[in-house]
């Protein structure tokens, strides 16, 4: 029987808070969401709702990577933002990260904690294994 597996990112600042950053389970990998923080210090990184977007996308990449897969492999995405209205920017930026075929993805507008503008959690299928 297959166990699950914990998915940390390689010199990333511990969790504060009682999360894996991921975790597999036979071929998927389950993202926790993922706002914008510096992955190596924990610290958050405030910006714009484009410069939040691009470190979210960079975390769920580094933890991608350290599974064994990539952004082409992401099955599901689930988009939070504090603000809707900011919902084209965010686009614009997610776009980028997931040329050609998308994943499915839902996208809602939430209170977050923290000062944080989105939250983006994944699902993603692992080719190989680490």
């Amino acid at each position: 029987m297959e166990k699950k597996k914990i998915i940390k990112v390689t010199g990333a600042a511990p969790e504060t808070v009682p999360l894996s950053p991921g975790v597999s389970f036979g071929p998927l990998l389950f993202i926790s969401g993922q706002v914008s923080k510096d992955l190596k210090t924990g610290n958050p990184r405030p910006g714009t709702i484009e410069e939040e977007t691009e470190q979210v996308l960079a975390n769920i990449e580094a933890i991608l990577q350290e599974a064994g897969s990539s952004p082409q492999h992401v099955i599901k995405t689930t988009v939070f933002l504090r603000n809707i209205e900011e919902f084209p920017k965010m686009n614009e930026v997610y776009r980028r990260h997931f040329p050609g075929e998308s994943p499915a993805r839902s996208t809602v507008g939430v209170t977050l904690a923290g000062n944080y503008k989105v939250e983006i959690e994944a699902v993603a299928y692992v080719s190989e294994k680490k």
